[in-house]
C-alpha cells in the first residue's frame, strides 16, 4: 500500500525539480553542517499540501519555526499578500517579530516591505546603519532586540505573495549559504501554495490567503483569552494552542474559534504544556490570575467549562 509519506516524498521531489539548482547545490553543500533529517522532514512539510483537511496557518508556522532552528537566526516573521495586494502579518517565530511585522505595515517602512516591492532580496547587516534609510523601523527593531535583518522574497517568476523575513540579535553580514537555504525554504513554500492549488481551482490560492487572514484574527483573539486566563505570555499561549491542535488533529483556527465561543476547552493539557512551553519560550510563565477556589473532584460538575 502506498502510504501517506511516499506520496508526500513524491510530491516532495517534484516541488523541488522546480527550484534552481543553484539552490539546491548549496542547500546539498549546506546540510552538512545541519540537522539533516529536521531538513528532510522540512521539505517534505513545506509541500504536502494536497490533503483535505490542510492547514495553511500551520503552514506557514512551519516555516518560520524551520527556519528559526535550520538557520543562524534570532526570529523570522511571514508575511502574505491578500488579495488586493496589501500585505497582512500571517505568521511569526515569536511574538516580539510579529510585532516588528506589524509595525512595518503600519508605518509602511522597513526591509520586508522594500523585498515584496521589488521582488528581491533586501539585507541590512546593521540596523544602526540604516537609521536613515528606515528611521521608524531601525529604531523598532533595536527595541526588540534585532540588530540585523533578510528579507527573502516568496516569489515565482514574476509574481511575488509574501516575504520571509529573518531577524539576528546580533550585528553582521548574514551567512551566504544561510541566506540560500533560507530563499530555498521560501521557494518550496512559494510553489506548493501556488502551483497545487492551480491544480484544484483557479482562484483557490485568493481564497486560500483570505482564510490564512481571517484566521489569524480569530488565533490572535483566542491567545489572548488563553493568555489572560492562565497568566501565559503572548509566545506561551500560541505555543498551547498549537500542541493542542496537533495532537488532536485540529485545525489551528477552528480551535481557536471554539475556544473563544466556549464549546472547547484546553484545560486537560494545561498541566502538561505548560512547563513544555515555557521552556521552549526561554521565560518562566506567569501565575494565573487569582479566582476562585476550583470546586473538589467530588462537587465538580460533569462537564466543566473551566476555560470558556
Amino acid at each position: 500500500m502506498v502510504t501517506h509519506e511516499a506520496v508526500a516524498a513524491c510530491r516532495s521531489a517534484r516541488v523541488l525539480s522546480r527550484v534552481p539548482a543553484t539552490d539546491l547545490a548549496v542547500v546539498a553543500e549546506r546540510v552538512s553542517g545541519l540537522d539533516r533529517e529536521l531538513l528532510s522532514e522540512t521539505f517534505v512539510e513545506l509541500t504536502d499540501t494536497m490533503v483535505a483537511d490542510f492547514d495553511v496557518i500551520d503552514f506557514l508556522h512551519v516555516l518560520t519555526d524551520r527556519s528559526v532552528k535550520l538557520l543562524d537566526v534570532s526570529a523570522a516573521g511571514l508575511l502574505l499578500a491578500d488579495p488586493r495586494g496589501e500585505l497582512r502579518v500571517v505568521a511569526a517565530s515569536s511574538e516580539a517579530a510579529r510585532l516588528l511585522e506589524l509595525f512595518q505595515l503600519q508605518n509602511d517602512q522597513g526591509p520586508c516591505l522594500d523585498c515584496f516591492r521589488a521582488g528581491q532580496p533586501i539585507s541590512a547587516a546593521d540596523l544602526d546603519a540604516e537609521a536613515q534609510r528606515w528611521p521608524r523601523f531601525a529604531a523598532a527593531a533595536r527595541q526588540a532586540g534585532f540588530a540585523a535583518v533578510q528579507a527573502l522574497p516568496m516569489r515565482l517568476r514574476d509574481q511575488v505573495i509574501g516575504a520571509l523575513n529573518l531577524f539576528r540579535g546580533s550585528a553582521g553580514a548574514f551567512d551566504a549559504a544561510d541566506v540560500r537555504v533560507g530563499q530555498a525554504l521560501a521557494d518550496v513554500a512559494t510553489i506548493s501554495l501556488l502551483h497545487e492549488r492551480s491544480l484544484r481551482h483557479s482562484d483557490i490560492l485568493n481564497e486560500q490567503l483570505q482564510t490564512a487572514l481571517n484566521s489569524r484574527v480569530v488565533i490572535e483573539q483566542a491567545k489572548g483569552k488563553l493568555a489572560e486566563r492562565l497568566g501565559l505570555d503572548m509566545e506561551q499561549a500560541f505555543a498551547l494552542l498549537r500542541d493542542y491542535a496537533r495532537n488532536r488533529n485540529l485545525r489551528l483556527a477552528d480551535l481557536a474559534q471554539a475556544f473563544i465561543d466556549g464549546t472547547q476547552t484546553v484545560a486537560d493539557q494545561t498541566a502538561a504544556a505548560l512547563p513544555r512551553t515555557a521552556a521552549h519560550s526561554g521565560r518562566p510563565h506567569r501565575q494565573p490570575r487569582p479566582g476562585p477556589r476550583p470546586a473538589s473532584p467530588r462537587n465538580r460538575p460533569p462537564a466543566p467549562e473551566q476555560l470558556s
